[in-house]
């Protein structure tokens, strides 16, 4: 997976790492940007996930009100989430696409440990279509090459019967920078047409074809909704607080789920398997699970397994994984099934 070297994102996360190093009276700790007072951690940084980054910013009061512990999050992208980590220029990062095995490496012992479950959602902007356009992948696939150029073509009107389509020409916006919601979208898109898979791929930062970048979920946002015929991607909690319409997308038992809580929990409870590296590979999951919402996701923190705010890392997941978690029914993250959390524990007494 090709990574971009480290220019405004990790500039964003040396801001902060200064900002929570002059919070602190005492001194601060070698790995990452967290800082000590009399011995005990005061802060910890992170960076990554914009798609976790409405949940994070969630978490900070109130853990902050019960630990004391002041939570200091740059959402700068998973791309730069993983880079920042690995630099170990930030105490954890957070990325939606797992680290592949050359990031592994490079991280240097680092432990992902999925921390919340939601989903990438396909949004549009076409004048007076309706909410909940059904597509397919194949459809948006060929959206995103070029092959369908206008919202009233034959492919995408015979899935929308009744419909009234305008000719307006279809304007593909993608993440320009490092992003798990392009990894969440393309692996998608690759599990469904073969020659996407083998022209495209599966990466946070692919070379589509055709179409118009723009930075973060806010960044695709704004494009989507200043720009007639536009079809883009977006973290679900980005599509109520924008007003964004939602495509319904074909699952693999051929129905249109409604992106939600109970789609995305469904699609999780269909693939309980975790991966040797902690993953947990939810996209396009089996026709089995008829009501599965096919772009669901698990969002990871990426932490160093050694570490000197051992300690303080660990509260601080272990409430991400439990108490944390109630903040997420109102932003699209259902709770996470009770065995991933069982293995998350496992994962977080590893950290010393």
């Amino acid at each position: 997976m090709k990574m971009k070297k480290l220019t405004a994102p990790l500039a964003a996360v040396a801001v902060l790492a200064l900002a929570a190093g002059c919070g602190g009276s005492g001194s601060s700790d070698n790995n990452g940007g967290g800082s000590s007072t009399g011995g005990k951690v005061s802060v910890l940084t992170g960076a990554g996930s914009t798609l976790v980054y409405p949940l994070v910013s969630q978490w900070e009061p109130d853990y902050a009100t019960k630990d004391g512990i002041t939570i200091t999050y740059g959402a700068i992208g998973s791309g730069g989430g993983i880079e920042a980590i690995t630099g170990r220029t930030v105490d954890f990062g957070a990325s939606d696409a797992p680290l592949s095995p050359d990031q592994a490496t490079a991280c240097k012992g680092c432990l992902q440990v999925p921390w919340a479950l939601g989903a990438t959602v396909v949004t549009y902007n076409v004048k007076d279509a309706p909410d909940h356009l059904k597509l397919t992948g194949q459809v948006v696939a060929d959206m995103y090459t070029g092959k369908i150029t206008s919202w009233n073509d034959p492919a995408i009107a015979s899935l929308n019967p009744g419909v009234n389509l305008p000719d307006t020409k279809v304007t593909p916006v993608y993440r320009s920078d490092g992003s798990g919601d392009s990894y969440v979208f393309t692996s998608y898109l690759s599990a469904i047409d073969p020659s996407w898979k083998s022209s495209v791929g599966a990466s946070t930062q692919p070379a589509f074809p055709t179409g118009t970048g723009a930075e973060k979920n806010s960044g695709v946002a704004a494009a989507i909704q200043s720009t007639d015929g536009a079809i883009g991607y977006v973290a679900i909690s980005y599509i109520a607080a924008d007003s964004l319409h939602a495509a319904l997308l074909q699952n693999a038992a051929g129905k249109y789920p409604v992106p939600g809580l109970d789609t995305i929990a469904a699609a999780a409870a269909a693939v309980s398997d975790v991966q040797a590296d902690g993953s947990i590979p939810l996209v396009n999951p089996p026709a089995s699970a008829a009501d599965a919402y096919p772009m669901a996701t698990y969002t990871y923190a990426i932490v160093p397994q050694k570490s000197n705010k051992a300690a303080a890392l660990k509260d601080f997941l272990m409430y991400a994984i439990t108490d944390g978690q109630a903040f997420g029914k109102d932003l699209g993250f259902p709770e996470m099934p009770s065995a991933v959390i069982d293995h998350d524990k496992t994962e977080i007494a590893k950290i010393s």
